[in-house]
């Protein structure tokens, strides 16, 4: 294992440090629909995970190796305790840093995510990958363009992510999913696969896990499907659990609104995740 990367962090707000983990393919700033809300009460950090966005790596890595960056970006910020937020990807290194650093993690926020993440995609077609690039290139060109979003974008992979066809959805697409992929290494694709091939499986120490959490799923999630998210949520000794329905992987940006609300009173009813002891 090699020394860990200094990670770009995308910073903003004061107060009780939140930090943000993306998902893959991803980038800190696609986490806006998070960090923009929350930064108005809290100082959010959002870094580019490795070989992500900004934070580049030269040659291959192991999983592993995020959390030795993550590490280097608390103590470079003086971060002795947070909250942690992490989506997809995002949640699974969210719960190994709990798991790693239990005394500087306040509280988890998981979203579309599980300590035993299993998946019920199809496969997928030429046609698939054809609409889905069509669809790509006309929204980043005009986002939310509804001729776009019946002819191509209902028929593309979107179909899997989102179930609300909605130009909300599609600005973020076009704003903050389009450029995370592009800017998405080889080698952060190949770490991740690696590491699905080995059957990851952490429901049995995810236990020990013992600080306040919340697990937000979408009911028609096919990357990381709802129900591998509430058994993480019944191996977790504090939480509560919320399934959105007509929702999948990318809920946070089908209805924003609703999951910023459920984040905020979560946060009311557990107030000793953002109080520093």
């Amino acid at each position: 294992m090699r020394k860990p990367v200094e990670l770009n962090v995308y910073l903003q707000g004061k107060g009780f440090p939140i930090l943000c983990l993306h998902g893959h393919p991803g980038s800190g700033r696609s986490l806006s629909v998070f960090t923009q809300h929350l930064s108005q009460r809290f100082q959010t950090l959002a870094p580019d995970l490795r070989g992500y966005g900004r934070s580049r790596s030269i040659g291959d890595f192991q999983m592993s190796e995020h959390l030795s960056d993550l590490e280097g970006v608390l103590n470079r910020f003086q971060i002795d305790r947070c909250l942690v937020l992490g989506w997809s990807l995002g949640g699974i290194l969210a719960m190994e840093l709990a798991l790693r650093f239990p005394e500087r993690v306040s509280g988890l926020i998981l979203v579309a995510t599980a300590a035993r993440p299993r998946g019920s995609h199809p496969p997928i077609s030429w046609e698939d990958n054809l609409y889905t690039g069509i669809a790509s290139i006309l929204n980043r060109v005009q986002p939310g363009w509804q001729w776009n979003i019946e002819t191509f974008g209902k028929r593309s992979l979107y179909r899997y992510l989102i179930q609300q066809h909605s130009p909300t959805a599609y600005h973020y697409l076009a704003q903050e999913a389009m450029p995370a992929y592009l800017q998405t290494s080889n080698a952060a694709t190949r770490a991740l696969n690696t590491a699905l091939r080995t059957g990851y499986n952490r429901l049995a120490d995810i236990k020990q896990i013992k600080c306040p959490c919340l697990v937000l799923a979408g009911e028609a999630d096919r990357h990381i499907t709802a129900e591998s998210s509430r058994e993480t949520a019944q191996y977790l000794q504090d939480c509560q659990w919320h399934c959105y329905p007509n929702t999948a992987h990318l809920f946070p940006w089908e209805i924003p609104e609703q999951v910023i609300s459920d984040i905020d009173r979560w946060v009311e009813l557990n107030p000793q995740v953002v109080n520093k002891r």
